[in-house]
This record gives C-alpha cells, structure tokens and sequence, in this order.
C-alpha cells in the first residue's frame, strides 16, 4: 500500500509540476522576450535569455506618444475599479434577494437567470449594444461599457453569493426584523459585513476579468486610442517604430499592463482560494 500511495504521489506532482510549466510559460516567455530586439525574437536561435538584456524597449515605450502610460494607466484604474463595483454591488443584491427575498414566481425568475450560464451570443450582440450606447452619447469613451456593466447580469457571481448567504443562520435576519428593520436594512446592517469573504473573492475575479478585457474597450475607443485602457492600446505598439511589427516593444507593453493583475492575486490569493471554495460549498 505504501509503495502504491508514493507510485500515485509521484505521478500527481508530476502531472502538477507538467501543468505549472505549461500555465507559466507564456508568461516568463513574455517577461524575458521584453528585454530582447525585435530582430532576436523574429530569427529565434537556440538561446530562451536574450543575448544582452537591454531596457530600451522599457524606455520607448515610457516615451512613447502611442503608449501614454499615466493616462492609460490612469483609464484603466478608474474603468476597473468603477465596474468591479457596481457588477460586486449588484451581485451580493441579487444573491440576496434570490436567497432571502420571497416574491410570485421567485423560483422561475431563477431559473431563468441560471439558464443565461449556458447561453452565450458572443459577438452577435455587439452591433445592438453599440447602437444602444451611441444612442445615449456614450460612443467614444469607457462609460459607454460601464453602462453595459450597470445593466449587465454576472449569475455566476449571483450564483456564489445566493450559495453564501444560504450558509447564514436565518435567526438573525428574524431578530433584525423583530426589532424594525426593513428587509434592505437587514442587508446592510446583517448581511452585507458578513459578505467580506466572498465579496473579495469576486473583486478579484472581476479585477482580472475587467482589466484584462480588450475588444469592449478596443471598440469603443476606437476613435482615441488615449481615452482607453492599457490593454486595449497594446496593439499600437505592434505597428510603431520602424519595423513592421514591433514585438519586442509590445511584449514589454504587455509586462507593464500584467503587473497590477499579479500583484492583485499575490496578495489576495489566500482570500480567492479560500472564499471561492466556501462560497460552492455552502450553495
């Protein structure tokens, strides 16, 4: 038994060492291939480290009139924050309502919201959705996805808060209302501070997901490329320069736009690993 538990040992971490090496891979690939020339990466070679690791590519683009990194930086601050917290805010509402709130036809409502997890349109909605943005005057900046944001539903952010509100004991939503508070004054007052587990868990879930979106903010700046995020102006580093297609300046864009997103799961990774696995189990 002992030989067969170590045989399986060794096989899994060997299966987890194999997956680790794939996951981190791009990445460091991206993070070395910055300090290369565009010419190295194009001809390639045996050697992975560049021959001589230069920082010009860091200076270019910090001096760059494509790449303005402060205010696309700035963009992407203001446009990440902003819509983690309206789409965190409106999932712990409806997890709420969903899981404590009593209404006619609560149970189909739900359902129906759980059946948008399995039906994805893609980029079928585009169209309709920007003639519903520049219709309100919104074409041409990030509010435009921030309204969508506002007026989107996240159900499996829904999902997971419901599932963590039903691990709560319902004696103290019966107290609360024993002493006159209303049902959105027990959300606040009852619910709400105890939310902080989960709701960590979808700002980080929704950070990575915001930040790292392209085409919404691609699209909707197309017109001026400096009211975008950092991601969305990555591609105007491809093209800039002298050469045709400037990789080794766009990798080091990419390094500059993934260092808030790695340093946000560094120092939240205990509360996403820990919380997301409470929040399913408890629903």
């Amino acid at each position: 038994m002992k030989i067969r538990k170590t045989i399986s040992a060794i096989i899994m971490y060997l299966i987890l060492a194999i997956a680790l090496v794939i996951v981190f891979f791009p990445v460091v690939y991206m993070f070395v291939s910055s300090f290369k020339t565009n010419m190295e990466i194009m001809v390639g070679g045996t050697s992975f480290l560049p021959k001589v690791w230069s920082w010009d590519n860091y200076k270019y683009i910090m001096n760059s009139m494509e790449f303005p990194v402060p205010k696309l930086l700035w963009n992407s601050i203001w446009f990440t924050v902003i819509s983690v917290f309206i789409s965190t805010l409106s999932a712990c509402l409806g997890g709420y309502v969903f899981e404590r709130g009593h209404f006619k036809g609560q149970k189909i409502w739900f359902a129906i919201f759980t059946a948008l997890m399995f039906v994805n349109f893609g980029g079928a909605t585009i169209v309709p959705v920007m003639h519903i943005v520049s219709g309100l005057g919104l074409m041409g900046s990030l509010w435009g996805i921030v309204v969508q944001t506002f007026f989107g539903i996240n159900i499996v952010s829904i999902y997971l808060v419901r599932g963590f509100i039903a691990g709560l004991p319902k004696e103290m939503d019966e107290a609360a209302a024993i002493d006159g508070c209303s049902f959105f004054g027990i959300f606040v007052h009852i619910i709400a501070p105890l939310l902080a587990p989960i709701v960590a868990t979808l700002a980080m879930l929704g950070f990575q997901g915001t930040w790292n979106s392209y085409l919404g903010p691609m699209i909707y700046t197309m017109s001026d490329p400096s009211k975008g995020t950092l991601v969305s102006a990555l591609f105007s580093l491809k093209s800039s320069g002298n050469a045709a297609a400037n990789w080794n300046i766009m990798l080091a864009g990419s390094v500059i736009a993934s260092i808030p997103v790695i340093l946000i799961y560094i120092f939240g990774n205990k509360y996403f690993m820990s919380n997301l696995t409470a929040g399913a189990v408890k629903g």
